[in-house]
């Protein structure tokens, strides 16, 4: 069976919520957002570990047109922020178009209709033959199975990617892996039936995830062994509950809550000055997180173990007032030496020593320079866009990538920021989206293509910026690739990139009519 859309969203995080709900204020109504997961939230429903919560404040971290006085807290947990995109779905007469449990595996540009055609299933009979099989997420499928589930064609005019870049999971390759006896699962996929106490827990990784969820596995578990390659700089966290009178105040007047907002906004711009501005800034920002390692951890050699030698603002810089202290308890411990293999419940580090564990937990993050699977978006002449990436993402304004057609992106290639509300740049590109939507409706064009030379020099107007910035100063970090190129950040503050995006500049695009568009066959899918 083969249906037909004006408009096709993948996800319903932020970006594909807030693009279906901006469609709909602009008078467009023939659209679908495709879900792969089996509720809304996009990254917020999918990441659900004990300990999850935002790290950009409440305040900043919603809407602008949606702007939420009933925080209960500085910095979201998990379920409220779920909750607040809930909310805008059901407030805006989303569900309707919103198709749960589909998984789009493969997308292709009809260049003789000027179209794209999708093929969709159904997640969880999906979820069940990759897991039977061994096929990890992100992974490409073996289209000639003839185990997979049975798959919908779905054509639409225009494609749009709300997955986000921090949607695969990442797994390391360890030696033996594949032997080990007891429980493991990575913290996007949190098992919540497992009961952790009394357990002896191996945790890979120090990002973002685990200083959430270590305090947590802590409080449970009878012995954890953290794995840490890199360690992260980590600030005090500057959280509070935010009292009823405040509530009040902000449902009551809202312009107290945008007032608010918009402190919070300008406080967190001036961070760029040290991120790409002068890099000497962020010594300050050193000396701080400095003085709360000392002022949480008391011994001398956990200090060293967890202090960084990498300039502050190279990686990611975390917030946390429980991950020191969590640390340094008596069944907590740290092991910089790696990891050799495993061998049944055996965890073997690279000196040699051996820890018996019963549980495994990833918090290794996510695929951050491919966060669209091979064998998934197929642009002219049949491109694979991670084929067109092979040197590394890249996109106009974060947003079109020459070679695909009607393709927008939101949280495309350095849109990231190391400072700000990730919501702000959605909004922005969302303005970009529909800006070329009402301009095709007008001018009946049938297909915009950002052109070649304008993504190139515009791509290395990026990398100019970022080669004076503290990102390239040398760590190995998710923003940036193995060549040294940073996919990820975008390098200055958020409103210069507003400025950019407030209007789609049709004269970077290749631009057909109907009379440019040849009736024929459907494309063959992607095997």
């Amino acid at each position: 069976m083969t249906q037909n859309t004006q408009i096709a969203i993948i996800g319903t995080g932020f970006s594909g919520l807030g693009m279906a709900i901006k469609l709909k204020e602009a008078g467009y109504n023939d659209f679908v957002i495709l879900e792969q997961s089996d509720d809304i939230g996009g990254t917020w429903h999918q990441n659900h570990y004990p300990g999850c919560a935002c790290d950009v404040q409440s305040a900043l971290y919603s809407f602008s047109f949606e702007q939420n006085p009933n925080w209960s807290r500085m910095y979201a947990q998990q379920h409220e922020i779920k909750a607040y995109l809930k909310h805008c779905a059901e407030k805006y007469g989303l569900m309707k178009h919103i198709r749960l449990n589909t998984h789009v595996a493969a997308a292709r540009f009809d260049e003789n209709r000027q179209r794209w055609t999708l093929e969709t299933c159904d997640s969880p009979a999906l979820w069940a033959c990759m897991q039977e099989k061994g096929v990890k997420p992100g992974e490409r499928l073996d289209r000639t199975d003839k185990g997979l589930p049975e798959f919908t064609t779905l054509r639409a005019d225009v494609l749009v990617s709300g997955m986000g870049g921090l949607s695969t999971p990442a797994y390391p390759e360890i030696k033996g892996m594949e032997s080990f006896t007891g429980k493991r699962f990575h913290s996007q996929d949190w098992d919540h039936d497992y009961d952790l106490r009394g357990k002896r827990v191996a945790v890979i990784g120090t990002g973002a995830s685990a200083i959430q969820f270590v305090p947590e596995v802590a409080k449970q578990a009878a012995r954890v062994d953290l794995y840490q390659r890199t360690p992260p700089w980590i600030m005090p966290k500057p959280d509070r509950a935010i009292r009823p009178l405040e509530r009040r105040l902000f449902r009551v007047f809202p312009q107290t809550l945008n007032a608010f907002r918009q402190s919070i906004y300008w406080s967190l711009e001036a961070r760029v000055l040290g991120f790409v501005g002068n890099p000497r800034i962020l010594k300050l920002g050193e000396l701080q997180a400095r003085r709360h390692i000392r002022n949480q951890i008391p011994d001398m050699a956990l200090r060293k173990k967890v202090t960084p030698d990498f300039h502050f603002g190279c990686k990611r810089v975390l917030i946390s007032d429980n991950y020191y202290p969590a640390l340094a308890q008596d069944h907590v411990d740290v092991v910089t030496e790696g990891i050799r293999e495993v061998q049944g419940n055996t965890v073997i580090d690279g000196q040699g020593n051996e820890r018996q564990v019963d549980c495994i937990i990833y918090g290794t993050g996510f695929r951050a320079q491919n966060p669209i699977p091979a064998g998934m978006i197929f642009g002219r002449n049949g491109q694979d866009l991670l084929d067109a990436w092979k040197d590394g993402a890249e996109a106009y304004k974060g947003t079109t990538v020459s070679g695909f057609p009607n393709f927008f992106m939101l949280m495309g290639p350095n849109t990231g920021l190391g400072h700000s509300s990730m919501v702000y740049m959605i909004e922005s590109q969302i303005q970009y989206v529909l800006d070329a939507l009402q301009q095709m409706r007008r001018q009946q064009w049938t297909s915009v293509e950002v052109k070649s030379d304008a993504q190139s020099s515009y791509n290395a107007s990026i990398h100019a910026k970022l080669g004076d910035s503290v990102w390239q100063t040398g760590c190995k970090s998710w923003y940036v690739n193995e060549n040294g190129r940073n996919t990820t950040l975008w390098p200055g503050f958020t409103w210069q990139f507003r400025h950019q995006t407030r209007r789609f500049d049709a004269e970077q695009y290749l631009c057909k009519g109907a009379s440019d568009s040849v009736a024929g066959v459907d494309p063959a899918m992607a095997v």
